[in-house]
């Protein structure tokens, strides 16, 4: 089975979009609890909620990595990250059988992608995007690093990357609103 998440209701078909790579694909996740981070965008939800108006396309926060053994670990880079990006968002999986496998190498575990059409076999609704992700680490399918328990290097890393991702976003200034609004301490102007 295939999974994709979207905040967007009735998917029939998914279609192929332009992404971060650059080609119009779908992309999905052969584990369900993979997708979860997907119903919320925590650049755009911020946004919206400060009232701070954008119309181009939205940066992607994507706070997660992966454990050896290839399961998802959510990371929160400030504190309560994951209740104020998941908490109350309700979305939808949606899954198919099949896929026509693009041959785009995503180097992602558990990833596949299509650039053709797929038709959408069946659909989750998930009313609350947080109660699912901790449900899914209480099942042992995920991880979470929580804020708290970053180590004092991944603070510095933090920090460095926070100030990097900054300096390169002089063409979005939604993540630099984000970034601000998210990371007071570490971006001052």
């Amino acid at each position: 089975m295939y999974y994709h998440a979207s905040p967007i209701k009735g998917i029939t078909q998914l279609m192929p979009r332009v992404s971060n790579h650059g080609i119009p694909l779908v992309y999905f996740s052969r584990k369900r609890e993979n997708v979860l981070v997907y119903l919320s965008n925590a650049i755009e939800k911020y946004c919206k909620e400060t009232g701070f108006s954008y119309k181009g396309k939205w940066q992607k926060w994507g706070s997660y990595g992966f454990n050896k053994d290839g399961r998802l670990r959510l990371e929160e880079y400030y504190p309560n990250a994951l209740i104020s990006t998941y908490k109350g968002v309700s979305g939808y999986i949606y899954s198919s059988e099949t896929i026509t496998d693009s041959g785009f190498a995503v180097q992602i575990p558990d990833a596949a992608t299509s650039s053709l059409p797929v038709q959408v076999s069946n659909v989750e609704f998930v009313t609350d995007a947080y109660e699912a992700i901790l449900q899914a680490e209480r099942a042992g399918l995920i991880t979470i690093l929580r804020y708290e328990e970053l180590s004092a290097e991944m603070r510095e890393w933090n920090e460095r990357t926070i100030k990097e991702e900054y300096d390169n976003a002089a063409d979005h200034p939604e993540y630099r609103h984000f970034l601000k609004g998210k990371f007071p301490h570490i971006i001052r102007n």
